[in-house]
């Protein structure tokens, strides 16, 4: 059932404001693609170009290699579930799950074969003759789901899906939909503005910035190899620390980096020139106190400590009177306005030249 899906120079222009600019993807079928970025960089409007809700200005739109452009969107062989769940309020469940497939004139005994299969799948079988405002929000959004489950389409389209539910529904839906995702095996492609959701569900992410792709691939490649500034700030929770930098010396073994008010020496090249300025990055979970814990590299103000439990996370200023965050495994007694010196793992950081790009 499930489909491959190619994006070719993809653009969409509202007059003569344009959007999106000339994306470039590639889906696999049934893989799981994620579209991630801040509010207004255009992953909903990439979204709706797929699903035939919204024109495409420019370039062409292939479904299992099939032009899609023009095509109306209940023939591409897509359901898709919204944030608000869109439910009609006067129907029971199983009326809502079973509408599309009674406007699409299904045989009634094959309609309740696929209502009660859906309603399986998402244990939803005691609601079935509920309505809509006799459910909580997750079970709402589970009838969603099981409308879109029930037109055994293609590929599955999820626009922030789970934006109205709370922290612990969140978490519990997006195991559900993983989990959906491997049962199924159809193509999905969701989007969140949430990049934990992103890490912790895709295949591939694709993270976007004002209509552009910044960078596509598995979630622990843009985690480890971001491939400039703006994937390597928005991937990782807490976010990466930045410093301003610049380049002392190098050779095609190594580097050394004028940061943080002192030296840091970097086993590996570095593609720029003496004097550059760059911008150095390293994650919180990549920084310990401890001696022994990676190379020293500045003596930091402790401002502020939040004690999570299962860890620890300073809030410290470093000699240049930048931020930054560490991130400590376990519970820690720290004392605030003490001084720690912070160590990091030179093949952990990260380097970008001034035009973001990581280097």
């Amino acid at each position: 059932m499930a489909a491959s899906v190619e994006l070719k120079k993809i653009v969409k222009a509202y007059g003569d404001l344009e959007v999106v600019h000339g994306v470039d993807l590639t889906i696999d079928p049934g893989e799981f693609v994620v579209f991630v970025g801040p509010s207004g960089c255009g992953k909903s409007t990439l979204l709706r170009m797929i699903a035939g809700l919204e024109p495409i200005t420019g370039g062409e739109l292939l479904i299992e290699g099939e032009r899609m452009n023009e095509v109306p969107a209940a023939k591409r062989g897509i359901a898709m579930v919204f944030q608000s769940y869109a439910l009609y309020p006067h129907m029971s469940v199983y009326q809502n799950l079973a509408f599309g497939l009674e406007t699409a004139r299904v045989p009634k005994a094959e309609i309740k074969q696929k209502v009660e299969k859906a309603a399986q799948i998402l244990r939803i079988e005691p609601l079935l003759q509920r309505k809509p405002k006799q459910l909580s929000g997750g079970q709402r959004q589970r009838v969603a789901i099981g409308r879109a489950i029930t037109r055994e389409p293609r590929i599955f389209l999820f626009d922030e899906p789970l934006s109205n539910l709370d922290a612990e529904l969140r978490v519990q839906m997006r195991v559900e939909i993983a989990k959906l995702h491997n049962d199924l095996g159809n193509t999905m492609i969701y989007v969140t503005h949430d990049q934990v959701e992103a890490m912790t569900m895709a295949d591939k992410i694709v993270v976007l910035s004002a209509g552009n792709i910044e960078q596509a691939g598995a979630p622990l490649e843009l985690y480890n190899k971001p491939a400039n500034l703006f994937v390597a700030g928005f991937i990782g929770s807490p976010k990466m620390n930045f410093f301003k930098s610049s380049l002392e010396a190098a050779d095609g073994r190594g580097a050394k980096l004028a940061v943080a008010g002192g030296s840091l020496a970097l086993s590996r090249p570095v593609a720029a020139k003496a004097g550059d300025a760059l911008t150095f990055g390293v994650r919180p979970e990549h920084i310990g106190i401890a001696d022994g814990s990676g190379v020293p590299f500045a003596e930091v103000k402790v401002d502020l400590v939040e004690n999570l439990g299962g860890q620890t996370l300073l809030y410290t200023t470093a000699p240049d009177g930048t931020g930054l965050t560490i991130v400590l495994e376990g519970q820690r007694e720290i004392a605030l306005g003490s001084a720690v010196i912070a160590h990091v793992d030179p093949a952990k950081c990260h380097v970008f030249d001034g035009e973001g790009r990581a280097v």
